[in-house]
């Protein structure tokens, strides 16, 4: 099973697969060869058809038309249950892991047992240690999954395709999680895998990243196939364009201007998370006029939990939140929007919009209630409109009427329209969490803009990222949090990946 000489897939290939939707081709005679022992990044805006196509290659869409081959044969794949049977293998960005089971049970979910009713965890144990010993994947197969890291959570999700006789994996977003050293480690297994002849496709938004691991780099557009590349020759610049169809800024201008008062400042902040835990401990922070301060760390150390409280969603157990020496600890949101503060959260379709809702509803729910747009107990309709008009002219925010649902538009837009809402009131004070996440590169080029105007314009931004070239591209000091706690403040010029993904694994700076 974990031997070069029984690898079942040389290659597979899709031909002039089609698969359309309501109203929308999302794949358009695609073409695509994926070799044996090959790291092939798949490149595309949101809805350019990436995700699409693979969850046909995996067995959960059918396409209108074309066909799959492996090893030169026409394959037909009904379900994820044949992709897997075939050697495919998928790892979703959003682990498929029972916490509260060990790392050999998450394993053998699902599998026949030589033991009937009961699973045979030691020969599952067993060949686990076989295959972490050939990818250099350390796991110890009795750990609980709960107790696990999330890089090495991300390698049970590894071993279980591996286990199952995956020959080609599926890799979507697989770095979102990790931290730069985790990522690098991460890259190690997937050459050590390439090199014993699995086939590997890598599907993420960051350029560096698919720079550094791929073989060759195929770039979707429109549901289309632009070019296929290989990726020695090719850089960040050329990818940009050819997902875009034009230049991409991939760098703002950051002007050095002159910083105002002091609009935000946090003092011994605590903060209970959701299992009642304390998430935020002790944090002091000071954000002044027309300074963006970047906040980097792993996902769930505090990021959310410190950003809601500030914007009233979340109550603190401790400590002091000021805007312009005024105290709103404990403050509701509508509050906080009177005093000047705009908040775009994490999770914009729980916090941030409601999906059955209309988008100009959307873009008025903060708003609708005052003049000029409301006069007394009615709405002024002609004003409302002309205002919501003008955001979707403004911020680009690509609709078919102001009256489409929300849920019809694409992820970038749906980011488009809270920061056309949010900003639209002038804040003194913004909390930015997260902005680009799952947003294209020509989208994610347009919010930093909007971020960089909102900084010259005096706004203090709190800008919260996973992304580290984003923070290091925007702010003017980068702070860390681990484990609820600032390890440490460092300045634009200082902060190196190096620097911040250390202490973003917990290591203060010296």
């Amino acid at each position: 099973m974990t031997s070069t000489s029984l690898r079942r897939i040389k290659s597979v290939e899709v031909h002039d697969i089609v698969k359309r939707f309501p109203g929308v081709v999302a794949n358009d005679h695609i073409n695509l060869e994926i070799k044996a022992g090959e790291i092939h990044a798949l490149l595309g805006e949101n809805g350019a058809g990436k995700t699409t196509l693979m969850r046909i290659l995996y067995g959960l869409y059918q396409p209108d038309e074309g066909q799959i081959l492996i090893n030169g044969e026409p394959v037909t794949i009904h379900s994820p249950a044949v992709s897997i049977r075939l050697g495919l293998g998928m790892i979703h960005q959003h682990f498929m892991l029972v916490p509260s089971l060990s790392v050999a049970e998450n394993v053998a979910l699902g599998l026949p047992s030589s033991k009937g009713m009961l699973l045979d965890l030691d020969v599952v144990s067993e060949k686990l240690r076989g295959l972490c010993d050939i990818y250099g994947l350390s796991v110890d197969p009795k750990a609980m999954v709960w107790q696990l890291s999330v890089g090495e959570q991300q390698r049970v999700e590894i071993l279980k395709a591996l286990y199952r006789g995956a020959d080609l994996l599926i890799l979507d977003e697989p770095t979102a999680v990790l931290t730069p050293q985790e990522v690098e480690e991460f890259f190690v297994i997937l050459r050590k895998m390439a090199a014993e002849g699995h086939s590997l496709i890598f599907i993420s938004h960051k350029l560096n990243e698919v720079l550094s691991i791929s073989d060759r780099v195929t770039v979707l557009r429109q549901g289309q196939v632009v070019k296929t590349l290989i990726t020695p020759g090719t850089d960040r610049t050329e990818l940009a364009r050819l997902m875009v169809g034009r230049e991409v800024l991939l760098r703002v201008d950051h002007p050095v201007i002159e910083l105002g008062q002091e609009r935000i400042k946090i003092n011994n902040l605590w903060v209970l998370g959701d299992k009642g835990l304390p998430a935020v401990r002790g944090i002091d922070l000071k954000i002044r006029a027309g300074e963006i301060l970047g906040l980097a760390g792993v996902s769930g150390n505090g990021q959310r939990e410190l950003a809601e409280t500030i914007a009233g969603l979340r109550k603190p157990t401790q400590g002091q939140i000021s805007i312009n020496d005024l105290d709103v600890t404990g403050q509701q949101p509508d509050q906080l929007i009177s005093i000047g503060l705009a908040y775009i959260s994490e999770e914009r379709f729980r916090d941030g919009v409601v999906k059955e809702l209309s988008v100009q509803e959307n873009l008025m729910l903060e708003q609708h209630g005052q003049s000029p747009y409301a006069r007394n107990i009615f709405l002024n309709f002609p004003v409302i409109e002309a205002h919501v008009k003008e955001l979707i002219s403004d911020f680009e925010i690509k609709t078919p009427t102001i009256n489409t649902p929300l849920r019809n538009l694409s992820g970038g837009n749906v980011q488009k329209l809270v920061l056309a809402r949010e900003l639209s009131r002038k804040p003194i004070v913004l909390i930015a969490s997260q902005p680009t996440r799952g947003v294209d590169i020509g989208s994610t080029e347009y919010i930093h803009q909007r971020l960089i105007a909102q900084r010259k314009a005096g706004t203090a931004i709190l800008l919260i990222s996973e992304d580290l070239d984003e923070l290091r591209n925007l702010s003017d000091r980068i702070a860390v949090i681990f484990e609820g706690q600032i390890i440490g403040i460092l300045d634009r010029e200082s902060a190196t990946v190096e620097k911040l993904g250390l202490m973003m694994a917990g290591v203060k700076p010296s």
